[in-house]
């Protein structure tokens, strides 16, 4: 999950991002007199060498292969609730001279400006875009002015925002544009990992300077994709297929690699999965490192009912996902990861496969990227072993083809399949938004909503009253709505932070988390609010996540698990 911290209360919006592309030479003054053209005097203008001439506000950037409008990396930057990620360069630029500063964003509310121009600074911005579209202005340099600061932000606790393509197009002020690159080395070291019967991993080494690459089967095109590993997808069973991959970049394509053979496997299928409790408690299991206690998949609480790992990886196929297992857990190897699914299995927990969150966002918008998420997340189940999958996409879903993903998924995993979903507050608030409408749409087939009831700034309850987050107040008038809104109780469950550590804003202590689902099965602990009916059928609660459940000596789990599990 994208943890991070909401703004408590609403800012008037203001400021602005940052843009622009250029190109070509032209003549200038009078005949006989060549003066060198605009350029983009950017720097790392695509984010194609990480964050190199940006500085991004209390470490709110980071540079993402998913999604991206051109090359292999994008910026992605996440406000918190003090903090608006603001990311900004400082460009040369020529006194006395116009400069069309100009970016493409996607995601929440994005703002592109500039200042010390020397005479007018200038802003644009947008509020939430699902798909890119560019920002553009213009400024004018002062008699003395030879630099100015170019900067993207969001708001304060909102989503995160992406940038790709920043140009700011004028005169060359002195320090350049940045270099033309030229065709990249073939790829070597291509390898293929564990198949499934319908899907090959291929990795190989990374090259310099490479934006991307394409990976060719039995001689014919397959994929695109920015890293260097793919997962090919749709293949037969046992049957043998010859791949390549070639390096690409805007100067052109590399030589392909040396040709291996890999085999699919025999048709198998996972098997189903244990059922999930009448009240359950969920728990991500964080496949990275980021200060929490690492566990193996083995090391989670006994105490959690289904388990999330986090996260499922996006590819340059719209739809597609693949799971890569970070070395920073531990693992001595795949198969020993794949053991420890099994053995959870075994043990009567539920394993399923998170998508989304901070990486791994997947962009399901046609037809296409429908089948490939069903195709590929099939696939994931069959090779790991999962027995469902959870949404955590928290930068925008189109619920129509959602839907359509999610029902192919369950045609092909069958009846056993379990299916979680972890929205944000905004999300949820009324039966018209695309999260709200998509859980209605496969309800039939929906284990339990999960909202995140934290990074959030007050929301309305379901008695069009206000409350702050960290009350009983807040879970139980938010809760209310689902429940109000058309799902079944039993598909309503209440995340919060394992620790304070856990999320920017909105950690409440464990006893609050009881109080609330007491208020919610058995009509008491309630604060001012209490709802108009029980549910006793209440699914339970979830939490991000179990490292840091672990970190905090389980004092979550040990708290809120037993209380959930005796619910009526």
């Amino acid at each position: 999950m994208d943890r991070t911290t909401r703004a408590r209360g609403r800012r008037l919006l203001g400021a602005s991002l940052a843009l622009a592309v250029g190109s070509g030479l032209a003549l200038f003054g009078t005949a006989g007199t060549a003066q060198a053209a605009d350029v983009n005097v950017a720097k790392n203008a695509g984010f194609e060498s990480g964050l190199t001439n940006w500085s991004c506000s209390a470490g709110s950037g980071a540079v993402v292969s998913s999604p991206v409008r051109t090359g292999a990396g994008a910026l992605k930057a996440t406000p918190a609730g003090l903090d608006n990620a603001k990311c900004v360069q400082t460009v040369t630029v020529k006194p006395n001279s116009t400069y069309t500063l100009s970016a493409w964003v996607q995601g929440g509310y994005a703002y592109l400006g500039a200042t010390g121009t020397g005479t007018t600074d200038v802003s644009t911005w947008t509020p939430d875009s699902p798909s890119w579209k560019q920002l553009t202005t213009t400024f004018t340099t002062g008699a003395s002015t030879t630099s100015v600061q170019v900067y993207t932000h969001g708001w304060y606790g909102t989503a995160a925002y992406h940038v790709d393509d920043v140009s700011v197009f004028g005169p060359d002020g002195g320090g350049g544009t940045d270099p033309d690159p030229v065709v990249p080395a073939t790829p070597a070291g291509l390898a293929a990992g564990t198949a499934t019967s319908s899907s090959i991993p291929l990795s190989w080494n990374a090259v310099s300077g490479a934006t991307g690459y394409k990976v060719y089967k039995d001689g014919a095109l397959a994929q695109t994709v920015s890293a260097a590993s793919a997962t090919v997808t749709g293949l037969a069973a046992d049957t043998a297929y010859q791949f390549q991959v070639a390096a690409t970049n805007s100067a052109g394509e590399s030589a392909k690699s040396a040709a291996i053979t890999a085999r699919t496997a025999r048709t198998g299928t996972p098997g189903p999965g244990p059922a999930v409790p009448k009240h359950a408690l969920t728990g991500y299991w964080q496949n990275f490192n980021n200060g929490a206690t690492v566990q193996k998949l083995r090391d989670v609480q006994s105490q959690y009912d289904i388990i999330a790992v986090s996260f499922a990886d996006s590819t340059a196929t719209p739809g597609q996902i693949t799971f890569n297992l970070d070395p920073a857990v531990g693992y001595a190897s795949v198969a020993d990861f794949k053991a420890d699914v099994a053995a959870k299995k075994a043990a009567g927990k539920s394993v399923i496969v998170s998508v989304g969150g901070e990486k791994g966002n997947v962009t399901i918008n046609s037809d296409a990227s429908a089948t490939a998420f069903a195709d590929s997340a099939y696939a994931l189940m069959q090779e790991y072993g999962f027995n469902g999958i959870d949404i955590d996409l928290e930068h925008g879903i189109n619920s129509t083809y959602l839907t359509k993903a999610l029902r192919q998924l369950s045609a092909k995993a069958g009846s056993s399949m379990v299916l979680t979903m972890a929205p944000q507050t905004i999300d949820m608030q009324n039966t018209g938004t695309e999260y709200f409408k998509t859980a209605l749409a496969v309800k039939d087939i929906l284990t339990v909503v999960n909202m995140q009831y934290y990074n959030s700034g007050s929301m309305l309850g379901c008695d069009g009253k206000v409350y702050s987050q960290g009350s009983v107040d807040f879970l139980t008038a938010l809760a209310c709505i689902q429940l109000q809104g058309g799902l079944d109780a039993s598909q309503v469950g209440l995340g919060v932070p394992a620790s304070t550590r856990g999320a920017g804003s909105g950690y409440v202590d464990p006893q609050i988390v009881k109080n609330a689902l007491d208020c919610l099965a058995r009509g008491t602990g309630c604060g001012s609010f209490k709802p108009s009916q029980t549910y006793p059928g209440i699914r339970g609660a979830m939490t991000w996540s179990t490292n840091w459940d672990a970190t905090a000596g389980n004092a979550w789990s040990n708290a809120v698990g037993p209380h959930v599990h005796n619910l009526p």
